[in-house]
């Protein structure tokens, strides 16, 4: 266990980080992420009000439908990136724990209240086995698309649950209230197929999957073009300019950014850390590693971090100094182990 934004978070189960990886990958596996906000707006207006945060496609998200989102701040950097869903009467928020009081102080500069959910956990159920295991427990949330949301009860408990995760896999994020998260977590467990996971496993699987974690990947002085992470601003409001930062996030839309996020691999098995330092062949300053692990699926290291925008042609050699001393790599496509998202 290791304290985290005031919780105490479980690194890793006795079964091991190893183990609980390949659980997610090849099974199931259960995380307690109970540390994130949970925060819904309420009313008509709701959606607008939230738009004047984040250049997402708020405004017109479907019922029962989910998006992740990023709150941006003026200079275009990232305050934090969210899932927004969309509820029968609310659009429910889930935010970063290290960036949820920083989340609250946007909103209520923008003169937005909302309601937080500090009495419900959330557990993420993940891997290849997780709608199987759904569709005995709660037979609508098995139906769901990818990113699409309901309320159903699993074991006589109602859930608010996002087909939707952290892992490159098929699962399931679901909130509970706090009082019921023991025991419906138990009733996951029982499940033969369901390992339990912790954060070090819930790294490397995101890693794998290309996926950013905020306060390494993407931060305040990140631009969501550096991070690649364009795909998320919408025709209209790339046209309207009408977010936090859009002035220079435009820039960057229409220009290109000096530094892009891109995936590396080194040639040995050396892991590069994050903060590692990166040159190119001719000697320059290439970047820095944000990211860094051993993939425990390709049985390699694997690491993340953002180069000068010439050198992010997948192939491109690099080298990275571990250690004192510089070890060859190669930039890489992302990511690094193929999605399987439901269709």
């Amino acid at each position: 266990m290791i304290g985290f934004a005031g919780w105490s978070l479980p690194v890793q189960y006795p079964c091991g980080t190893l183990a609980e990886h390949h659980a997610a990958r090849n099974q199931a596996a259960l995380f307690d992420v109970s540390h994130m906000g949970q925060l819904s707006l309420h009313g008509d207006g709701a959606a607008a009000a939230l738009a004047r945060l984040t250049p997402a496609g708020i405004v017109g998200l479907p019922a029962g439908q989910q998006r992740y989102a990023l709150l941006t701040n003026e200079a275009g950097g990232i305050i934090d990136d969210i899932m927004v869903a969309h509820y029968p009467g609310r659009l429910f928020i889930v935010l970063n724990a290290a960036r949820t009081e920083a989340d609250l102080a946007q909103f209520e500069t923008h003169g937005i209240a909302p309601e937080r959910h500090d009495d419900r956990a959330l557990l993420a159920l993940q891997g290849p086995a997780a709608a199987s295991i759904m569709a005995r427990l709660a037979p609508p949330a098995a139906c769901l698309p990818f990113l699409g949301v309901a309320i159903a009860e699993i074991a006589g408990v109602a859930c608010w649950i996002s087909r939707s995760g952290y892992t490159g896999e098929d699962g399931f994020e679901i909130s509970v209230p706090a009082h019921a998260a023991e025991s419906l977590a138990e009733v996951l467990l029982a499940d033969p197929a369901v390992s339990p996971a912790g954060l070090a496993a819930r790294d490397t699987l995101r890693l794998e999957a290309g996926l950013c974690l905020y306060g390494n990947d993407i931060d305040t002085l990140t631009s969501p073009v550096e991070a690649g992470l364009a795909w998320t601003i919408p025709r209209r409001r790339r046209a309207a300019l009408d977010f936090p930062g859009a002035i220079a996030i435009g820039d960057h839309l229409a220009h290109g950014p000096t530094r892009v996020r891109v995936g590396i691999r080194p040639a040995g098995r050396a892991t590069a850390r994050a903060g590692t330092t990166m040159a190119a062949i001719d000697g320059t300053q290439a970047g820095i590693i944000t990211s860094g692990s051993f993939s425990p699926t390709l049985g390699a290291p694997i690491a993340m971090g953002y180069v000068r925008r010439d050198l992010a042609t997948p192939g491109t050699e690099l080298g990275l100094l571990i250690r004192g001393r510089l070890q060859p790599a190669t930039v890489a496509g992302l990511p690094f182990v193929p999605h399987r998202f439901v269709k």
